[in-house]
């Protein structure tokens, strides 16, 4: 049997812009989906799954369209491998996860890394983690039809341990940035607001081709390439302009909190937080009235910095607050959305683990 597991992520900072070629800055979460799978010579992958009783199956000659609900993860994977030329094989997948589902903390990617790198030590297939990744991005691209960019399978692959990962996605280089404020005295607070968070909406596509709108405008193929430049006021049109101006600042401010991580200001890194937060929130217009309340009311109750973390829309806040009152903020905000009607939230403190492997 082989076992190969791979982690959700935290994105720390900079959101929508992977697939503008920017920067961001996650972590892969110690949550982790487990895949066992015991090959064998037909042309048939039976799945189970500890999410839901039964089993599932497709061919692995499976095409776009012809799976759907969660099994068209695997299903897609699969198939991306055999696109890129690649030997797959039947047989039966167990799959295991403490990575929440629609949180925003991509439990998806950690379901299509964990799946190629079992399917890859099956048939002897050898891939860098950058073909891991982009193969694992095309199933989710063009087999499930969710328009993400590659953080979410580059955060899963390349995660350490007490380490963020500066991603430069023009480059496609991860840098390995100290991230430990156990160290300091904090800890990182995760609020998923279980208000479900979707991909494949026509709002995150949306918003994909705002930025694709703008960059044009400006005559680039992507805003990565104006990056710098006194540009928003040649964009007309009022969204896109706001789309942008989100873009444009959120790299900078992803630049600025690895140069304050490394420096160990993580005051910083708060405030960093409630300013990609606000640009969220004004600019790209992907926050909730649930999500604005969380983070307000961390930040209300003694956090240094809180923001969304994830495609929008729902899913998680995360929170830089003191360890030692990491209880009573996280008391504090359960209290305060419980007075605003909104359900129950899971809070947990998170560190950063590390990447996707398989077990030898």
């Amino acid at each position: 049997m082989i076992v190969a597991q791979a982690p959700g992520r935290i994105n720390l900072i900079g959101e929508h812009t992977d697939y503008n070629l920017g920067f961001a800055m996650p972590i892969a979460l110690e949550q982790r989906t487990t895949v066992r799978f015991e090959p064998d010579d037909s042309t048939t992958i039976t799945i189970e799954t500890d999410r839901e009783a039964g089993k599932h199956a497709f061919d692995v000659t499976a095409q776009p369209g012809d799976v759907d609900g969660w099994s068209a993860y695997p299903a897609g994977v699969v198939w991306a491998l055999a696109a890129a030329g690649h030997r797959v094989v039947g047989g039966t997948m167990s799959i295991s996860s403490t990575v929440p589902i629609g949180a925003g903390l991509s439990s998806s990617a950690a379901l299509e890394c964990a799946v190629l790198l079992a399917m890859n030590e099956a048939t002897g297939v050898e891939l860098d983690l950058l073909d891991v990744a982009r193969i694992a991005q095309r199933a989710e691209n063009d087999f499930v039809g969710a328009p993400t960019g590659l953080m979410d399978q580059l955060a899963s692959l390349h995660g350490e341990a007490d380490r963020a990962l500066l991603i430069d996605f023009e480059a496609s280089d991860v840098t390995p940035v100290d991230f430990d404020p156990a160290s300091h005295g904090l800890a990182l607070l995760v609020v998923d607001s279980h208000a479900a968070h979707q991909h494949s909406t026509g709002e995150y596509a949306a918003r994909r081709e705002s930025c694709t709108r703008a960059a044009h405008v400006l005559g680039a193929d992507s805003l990565r390439e104006v990056q710098g430049q006194d540009v928003l006021n040649r964009i007309d049109d009022p969204t896109d302009r706001r789309r942008a101006r989100h873009v444009l600042t959120e790299n900078e401010r992803v630049l600025d909190c690895g140069i304050a991580l490394t420096a160990g200001g993580f005051r910083r890194v708060g405030d960093l937080m409630n300013q990609s937060h606000a640009s969220m929130r004004d600019d790209f217009e992907i926050t909730t009235p649930h999500i604005d309340l969380i983070a307000d009311s961390a930040v209300r109750h003694g956090a240094l910095g809180a923001r969304m973390t994830g495609g929008g829309f729902g899913g998680c806040v995360i929170a830089l607050v003191k360890a030692a009152e990491k209880d009573a903020i996280a008391e504090k905000i359960a209290s305060d959305i419980a007075e605003n009607g909104y359900p129950a939230p899971m809070i947990f403190t998170a560190r950063a683990g590390s990447g996707a492997a398989v077990q030898r």
